[in-house]
């Protein structure tokens, strides 16, 4: 049975699922041979036509886990419709669709099926006309292909296959609305869906897939929080921009790095680090959610092939991207999210190769820090660079007060006597009460009114 063999057995392979010789073929050209864990769980019950909730740690070959899957399924069976699709692949960002579309390509190269990517930031009237040309699969971006399906450019009456990865990077991006529109426009019992997550613990994911799948499976290969032992991962305190930028400058000069990726909170930091780091002789680009669809692929497509030292970018190049030349990854800004710190530092240490990943972590990222301690559980040491000793030692929370630096100065008992204020007597209130006088000044008695004569009133009176 897939997935179980004693003690002895040789490692599964993928002819042993029974794929077509098409993709034996084409598995082979690509030089892979033998499933990954991840591949070895989930081809059978994709396979069985069966639903699937799937979770495996970044670099773990879950892409292969769906598209073999995929093509088998079109490959050996009728389409239920003649001008829809039959297979919707959904990512959260540009970059991983795009690099998943490539994976397509080369197992659709082979036979007579049709593949297209549908993105947002491309020509929305091309879309339109590929979508008319009726392509077997779609590899999309959620809130371009909802675009899409409202324009009624496409149907999913006869979608037979619906794949959802990194679901929870979706989720997190506010696409949970065009997942819903794409699932009640492919709303039929034929349909298979597979869901693949970092996690399946958010209760986010749970709720969407009682929506999505019916009856699904569930394969967690790994915990969202193991440990990758192919990456080397440090901590650098830091005290302030400055230092940051000082510290990044030197691990950058280390000899031993092949490419880098630096992380960073917000867009604007992505130029602005960029600049820096070319002033400083790095060949160095920026990459952020903001840029034209081109301009991102270039940027992209550059780094890929090793035209550019450094990556500067933000979260949207944290997920599924395989750049194997990359060894070095910088949190320049700790992660809001302390699932992202995982994914980030996956950029590195894939395919067997070791990776190394340095965070600096100052006053400002203390609180995310403590987050991916927790998520992890781990401890982690902080290191020190000579000559760039932080005075910042992380901050701790006393009962009842704000948070302040761990190590505070020891204040002298002389200064703490100088700085005390005099005492103040208390206001005294001057009014009476229950008849008892209380102010400052005794008591007067009001002065008695003088008798009126009779003769002056009647005189006033005339």
């Amino acid at each position: 049975m897939f997935g179980y063999y004693f003690l002895g057995d040789p490692p599964l392979q993928f002819s042993d699922f029974s794929l077509d010789k098409r993709l034996l073929d084409s598995l082979k050209h690509m030089g892979i041979t033998t499933p990954t864990e991840i591949q070895e769980q989930a081809l059978p019950i994709a396979l069985a036509g069966k639903d699937l909730m799937a979770s495996s740690k970044t670099g773990s070959g879950k892409t292969l886990a769906f598209l073999l899957p995929a093509m088998q399924r079109i490959i050996s069976t009728r389409a239920l419709s003649k001008k829809d699709p039959r297979v919707l692949i959904l990512l959260p960002t540009r970059e991983l669709a795009q690099q998943v579309y490539g994976q397509l390509r080369l197992l659709v190269a082979n036979t007579q099926y049709k593949a297209m990517s549908v993105l947002g930031g491309e020509n929305f009237n091309d879309q339109a006309k590929g979508l008319a040309r009726e392509p077997h699969f779609i590899v999309a971006t959620p809130g371009r292909i909802a675009d899409h399906l409202q324009q009624r450019h496409l149907f999913l009456n006869g979608l037979e296959l619906l794949i959802l990865d990194e679901a929870d990077r979706m989720l997190d991006l506010g696409f949970a609305p065009q997942l819903k529109a794409i699932n009640d426009a492919a709303d039929h019992k034929r349909r298979q869906t597979l869901m693949f997550s970092a996690t399946l613990d958010h209760q986010s994911i749970n709720d969407i897939a009682t929506t999505l799948l019916n009856n699904p499976s569930h394969v967690a290969i790994g915990a969202s929080y193991a440990e990758h032992k192919d990456i080397e991962q440090k901590m650098l305190f830091a005290d302030h921009l400055d230092h940051k930028q000082a510290l990044l400058s030197h691990l950058l000069k280390q000899p031993e790095n092949k490419q880098t990726i630096v992380f960073t909170a917000t867009r604007a930091d992505t130029e602005r680090l960029a600049s820096l780091l070319a002033e400083q002789g790095f060949s160095t680009s920026a990459l952020s959610g903001e840029l034209k669809q081109s301009a991102r692929n270039q940027i992209m497509d550059q780094f890929s092939r090793g035209q550019q030292q450094i990556l500067v970018t933000t979260d949207v190049a944290s997920r599924g991207l395989d750049l194997i030349n990359v060894s070095l990854v910088v949190n320049f800004d700790m992660p809001k999210f302390a699932e992202e710190y995982v994914h980030r530092i996956g950029r590195t240490g894939r395919a067997g190769a070791k990776g190394v990943a340095v965070s600096l972590v100052g006053p400002k990222d203390w609180q995310s820090f403590l987050q991916v301690q927790s998520f992890l559980r781990k401890t982690f040491e902080f290191s020190t660079i000579d000559g760039l000793a932080a005075k910042f030692s992380g901050l701790t929370k006393q009962a009842g007060t704000k948070t302040v630096n761990a190590k505070p100065k020891a204040k002298s008992a002389t200064a703490a006597k100088t700085k005390q204020k005099p005492k103040v007597a208390p206001k005294r209130d001057k009014r009476f009460i229950t008849g008892v006088d209380v102010g400052d000044a005794p008591m007067r008695r009001k002065a008695k009114p003088q008798p009126i004569i009779e003769q002056e009133n009647k005189g006033s009176e005339d």
